[in-house]
């Protein structure tokens, strides 16, 4: 497993109060460099100041053409609000898998039920520290799961996802400054660059 290096370009510290966020309430689960469990931490100390490494997954969903499925993230998303991000990306509860927590989440975010692909599974793992502004962070080790939808029907939910759109994905990792107004989450970006990196 690689390590992405840390991107400085913010400093992390937050202003405004959160003890009122959704997420306030919520914990993930910290883990080393190789994704051993080190306990759980609160949601919001994770992803401000200098963060905490936490588990966490992204999930690609392609459809037989090629396509990958982007999803914009909601204006009310704390972090990377309105970018686009490879279908889903979320973090494991404990004693939740990848595979259940990634189903979880397609079903809630897009409406994608178990019926509609059978080959959901884990390709890639990977760790990154990326900050957002002056307003937080990630520092994940990130689960890859990727699938194939036979069936397309989707039916978002508008308070997670601003929009969807399907991309071929080649061309998208091949030609960046055609999609550059579309503004990337980084973990996508990184999780796709390897993808083909490592063909």
């Amino acid at each position: 497993m690689s390590t992405d290096d840390t991107d400085p370009a913010g400093s992390g510290s937050d202003s405004e109060d959160l003890t009122n966020h959704k997420n306030a309430g919520q914990d993930v689960i910290a883990v080393d460099p190789d994704d051993n469990p080190e306990g759980l931490v609160n949601r919001i100390d994770a992803h401000t100041g200098e963060g905490i490494r936490h588990r966490a997954f992204t999930a690609l969903v392609f459809d037989d053409e090629g396509n990958v499925l982007l999803a914009q993230r909601a204006p009310e998303k704390r972090l990377w609000d309105t970018h686009w991000d490879g279908t889903v990306a979320s973090h494991p509860v404990e004693g939740q898998t990848q595979l259940e927590a990634t189903g979880e989440r397609l079903e809630e975010e897009l409406g994608i039920t178990p019926d509609q692909y059978d080959d959901l599974r884990v390709t890639d793992k990977f760790e990154y520290k990326r900050y957002y502004l002056n307003d937080g962070l990630e520092w994940e080790v990130c689960s890859v799961l990727q699938c194939t939808l036979e069936d397309r029907t989707l039916d978002p939910d508008g308070e997670e996802v601003a929009g969807v759109m399907w991309v071929p994905y080649e061309r998208l990792h091949q030609n960046p400054r055609w999609y550059r107004q579309l503004r990337l989450c980084p973990w996508f970006e990184i999780a796709m660059r390897r993808d083909f990196d490592e063909d």
